[in-house]
């Protein structure tokens, strides 16, 4: 059959039209399969790894079962910081469209369609919260709804609310130090509760006073950001450094001498590293330079280097080496 015999048949309705190649592109299943990839931030889950901070702390990273437990809560919490990220950007979609950067999020590019978004973050904080009530005790259950719920509020609402925004995304890297000790019963102590809450406000006020800088006065990329000054950022990462350092040497001082610590009194040596590690990350958010802390201490040497040398010290003080 001749080309356009062919193409006449097909307007009659006597033979169908030959099937379109399949195509894998932004439309096709595999590019939406990989849009949501996207928009659930894998860099961002490597923030995950503070579920082992609690069980680190009292010692008990090598027990028994300890392993498979800690693997099933960073699981869970990655679901429920995914279902998160989604939400969030299938309700910022059209502002997203209007933004440089953000613009090119799999939701506000088109990717993703924004119902499949909601679905699919509905999905997984659903699935996530089964999961946790099913497989962990009460407590982490409990700890996990917390979380997605004061985050979804934050999507909603709290982020444009001044200081409360703040206190948000410090809370949720605090929830995050939590729940590994909360999974397998383990006191959480003074010291550790505010050494890493106003350790994770000086990372989260860091980046934003780096943000308030680099802006400008450009367009602010983030809803609040116009509205704090330089100077109130740079007097909250400053006054939680302070904090962090002080509560984290006074837990290194209650350790006594070397008869606790085993030969040496690692304890209190770990201070050093600590300090430094507070010191060199102020480098960058004195400079302005501070942006996600993952990428501070992953892209630093010096600073990758002060914190294996405490992780070292810390390791030899749990162990009584």
């Amino acid at each position: 059959m001749s080309e356009v015999s062919e193409q006449t048949a097909v307007l009659l309705g006597e033979a169908s039209p030959p099937l379109a190649p399949d195509r894998t592109g932004p439309g096709g299943t595999l590019g939406l399969a990989l849009g949501l990839l996207r928009t659930a931030r894998p860099r961002q889950w490597v923030k995950n790894m503070l579920v082992v901070a609690a069980p680190a702390a009292a010692g008990r990273l090598l027990s028994h079962g300890t392993g498979a437990r800690l693997t099933l809560v960073f699981v869970l919490f990655t679901a429920a910081a995914s279902a998160v990220y989604l939400v969030n950007d299938a309700k910022d979609a059209e502002a997203d469209r209007a933004h440089p950067v953000k613009r090119h999020r799999p939701v506000a590019a088109g990717q993703v369609p924004v119902s499949v978004a909601y679905a699919a973050g509905a999905l997984l904080a659903a699935l996530s919260t089964v999961a946790a009530f099913r497989y962990c005790n009460t407590m982490t259950a409990v700890l996990l709804v917390g979380y997605i719920t004061m985050q979804l509020a934050y999507c909603v609402s709290l982020k444009h609310v001044l200081v409360v925004d703040l206190v948000v995304v410090t809370a949720g890297f605090l929830m995050r130090a939590m729940i590994g000790g909360v999974a397998l019963g383990i006191p959480l102590s003074r010291w550790f509760l505010i050494t890493a809450g106003f350790g994770a406000l000086f990372m989260v006020s860091a980046k934003r006073y780096s943000e308030s800088v680099q802006m400008n006065g450009g367009a602010a990329t983030r809803a609040l950001l116009s509205e704090y000054t330089t100077g109130y950022l740079r007097f909250v990462w400053q006054l939680a450094a302070g904090v962090a350092v002080l509560a984290y040497c006074l837990w290194a001082m209650e350790g006594g001498g070397t008869s606790h610590d085993g030969l040496l009194p690692w304890r209190q040596l770990s201070m050093i590293p600590f300090i430094l590690a507070v010191l060199r990350y102020a480098v960058f958010a004195d400079r302005g330079i501070a942006g996600a802390p993952e990428d501070v201490v992953l892209h630093d040497r010096a600073l990758a280097f002060i914190g294996v040398t405490w992780t070292g010290l810390y390791a030899l003080a749990v162990a009584h080496l």
